[in-house]
């Protein structure tokens, strides 16, 4: 584990699986999907149970909708429209984890926020406004705008989040869920990452990089206020020490 930030000026953070649950907005994303596929006389309780069990072994392996049809023998149903559905879901509340709300807002009062997010923007803008938290971000990085090939690991998200901040990016601590992609992109732009476990992936191993591995977002936001306060009272203490009538 890495050396803590020598001050914090900001924290940014990912959006899926580190704010909320993936899992509960997928769950309305392949209801969505088998509902369309429904249309066509596909057995859509079949279809959904199919989707949540092939997106469990894993989101990032693709082509979870041509699995699942596969899965049913539905080889000639058109996946296009299917996509299509999964694409317009839009959720009308998403919750974020416990201590999510308070969390922000407490941090939000003492330094900037900023969001960095992989994923189809408009996707992700919905989510966002389905958690209700995005009042406390002054930034929001969405990496696909900026093309996909600058999905995080790579640092250009992380790096147009602290300009927009207008801070320094060892004085920025960003947390995120995944090592592979939140731990090491961060890191590689100099940003200093804490680790939350949860999610999808919150049984893969940490990384050298990380200043800490926590449970959860809560328990990160507990850990920056803690130095937050830290550094708030050695600066008192230092103006104290300097002020006329300090005792010499």
């Amino acid at each position: 584990m890495r050396p803590p930030p020598r001050t914090i000026a900001a924290v940014c953070f990912d959006l899926d699986d580190t704010l909320y649950s993936q899992a509960d907005w997928l769950a309305g994303a392949w209801a969505a999907v088998a509902e369309r596929a429904g249309e066509d006389g596909i057995d859509a309780a079949a279809l959904r149970a199919a989707l949540e069990d092939i997106a469990g072994e894993g989101s990032d392996r693709g082509r979870i909708i041509d699995r699942a049809l596969d899965r049913l023998g539905a080889v000639h149903e058109p996946v296009a429209p299917l996509v299509a559905a999964f694409r317009a879901y839009r959720a009308e509340h998403l919750e974020p984890f416990p201590g999510v709300r308070a969390g922000l807002e407490q941090l939000a009062a003492r330094v900037p926020l900023a969001l960095v997010s992989d994923g189809d923007p408009e996707i992700q803008r919905a989510k966002l406004a389905a958690l209700g938290i995005a009042e406390h971000f002054a930034a929001v990085v969405w990496s696909d705008e900026h093309g996909r090939e600058h999905r995080k690991p790579h640092p250009l998200p992380f790096t147009i989040a602290v300009e927009l901040l207008g801070v320094h990016p060892a004085d920025t601590v960003y947390i995120g869920d995944r090592p592979d992609k939140d731990v090491a992109g961060a890191s590689a732009a100099g940003l200093v990452p804490v680790r939350v476990r949860t999610g999808e992936w919150h049984g893969q191993p940490d990384r050298d990089e990380c200043w800490a591995s926590v449970a959860s977002v809560a328990d990160a936001i507990k850990l920056l206020t803690g130095v937050l306060d830290q550094s708030s009272r050695t600066a008192t203490s230092t103006r104290n020490s300097r002020s006329p009538g300090a005792r010499r």
